[in-house]
């Protein structure tokens, strides 16, 4: 199924399929979203997990490889998607989870994970050592990072030879800022420049080569750049061709390669369909496709509290602050100012942090108890005029809130799909 990726270089100068949506989430919503959205548009899915949210150690969601693709096979199944058409990717894999260790330790868990990764059936993969770990600068010097992608990719490939199947094919490089948008506000951004670009690949060529790699090299079919775009907690900085311009033109000078684009979250369609136009044919979105799901669970929250006797007022949100406020380390670091000003980024921000604790118990039972008392129900359309008014059609028949957020989370994909359409 890697082949679909192989190709976006070639079908991006030959007019066919110019790109493939990335989807980087492991909510389950989310997932029967992108993969029923791959059955109604007749083609593949690429579903991709991050080093942090699955590892060998089960990352924040506590899920390891293994357990990913059993989730992500199982609801494929249920949703009657071909296993064949789903392609799953590893994202920045490298030292990230572990950075504050020493490099050597950290290198070594990292080797550990991409095995994990390999061995369970993930073919897309990601090499992003650029992180220092514990006594180096914050980003390691071009040689280093490929010296050590170098070094993750030769256990990919034993891994690969040894568990079966197709062989892997790489991303290389990463973007700045890190992944998962911006924490501050940002009002302009540089693309990656393109001798940056172009150092980057041939170190990578060089080092993979130097180390009997060449013909993995031969499968790295993106490079990870920064087009100039991004999203902070408030704002989003949304691609401006013109300054891209010379880095699209070094594709020209790489014909088998493509950019990755990440962060490409809340562009808009018009953005994206330019993106791909330019060369970024991978579009990775995870934030944009959780907020959506939260925006349409608070949506429902409060018709729950309008509309149902005895609902406690805006019950969900109250379990989330609760639990947000209870276990503050997957956002204190990124939302600063007045406790009001928190309050509002914990539940309304781009980046959209409380994505890390739909998993928990609290959050669990707190949604339940919201579609158990929607389900079935006949809203008026008035009511969702006030609190969901793009998803109106809803009201008016009997409710059915599972398929009401797949559908919420749909609606992102399909300005992805939009984008991906040659001559759109």
């Amino acid at each position: 199924m890697t082949s679909v990726l192989d190709n976006l270089a070639r079908s991006r100068r030959t007019g066919g399929m110019a790109g493939i949506t990335s989807v980087c989430s492991a909510h389950p919503i989310v997932i029967r979203a992108a993969l029923r959205h791959a059955v109604a548009c007749d083609g593949p899915v690429l579903i991709e997990a991050t080093c942090n949210q699955v590892n060998q150690f089960g990352g924040y969601t506590g899920l390891k490889p293994r357990d990913f693709v059993a989730l992500v096979e199982q609801i494929a199944g249920e949703e009657r998607l071909p296993r064949n058409k789903v392609i799953l990717g590893g994202d920045h894999l490298g030292p990230n989870p572990w950075r504050a260790e020493a490099a050597e330790v950290a290198m070594t868990k990292a080797e550990d994970m991409i095995a994990a990764y390999v061995e369970a059936g993930f073919r897309k993969l990601h090499l992003d050592t650029s992180m220092g770990c514990a006594g180096e600068p914050v980003a390691l010097d071009d040689a280093t990072t490929a010296g050590r992608a170098v070094r993750l990719a030769a256990v990919a490939e034993r891994c690969a030879a040894s568990s079966g199947g197709e062989p892997p094919v790489y991303v290389i490089g990463t973007e700045v800022p890190p992944p998962g948008g911006a924490h501050h506000v940002i009002t302009t951004l540089e693309p990656t420049g393109v001798e940056a670009a172009r150092k980057t690949i041939a170190l990578h060529r060089t080092r993979f080569d130097e180390a009997g790699l060449g013909k993995a090299f031969d499968r790295v079919l993106a490079l990870v750049v920064q087009p100039g775009v991004e999203f902070g907690n408030e704002n989003v900085i949304v691609y401006d061709r013109a300054r891209a311009q010379t880095l699209c033109a070094l594709l020209d000078e790489e014909p088998a390669l493509v950019y990755e684009a990440h962060s490409t979250d809340y562009q808009g369609a018009e953005a994206l369909r330019e993106l791909v136009e330019d060369g970024f044919a991978i579009l990775k979105v995870g934030p944009e496709l959780t907020f959506a799901l939260r925006e349409a669970l608070y949506g429902l929250d409060l018709i729950a509290s309008d509309c149902i006797p005895g609902y406690p007022s805006r019950n969900l949100m109250a379990v989330m602050d609760g639990l947000m406020r209870e276990h503050p380390g997957h956002w204190r670091g990124h939302y600063q100012g007045s406790q009001a000003k928190q309050h509002i980024l914990r539940h309304y921000s781009y980046s959209d942090r409380i994505r890390y604790y739909w998993n928990h118990p609290a959050a669990e039972a707190a949604v339940s108890r919201l579609t158990k008392a929607l389900d079935g129900r006949i809203i008026p359309a008035p009511v969702f005029r006030q609190h969901l008014p793009a998803l109106v059609r809803y009201a008016g028949k009997p409710l059915e809130p599972q398929e009401f957020l797949i559908d919420a989370v749909r609606a992102v994909l399909d300005e992805y799909q939009s984008a991906h359409q040659p001559g759109r």
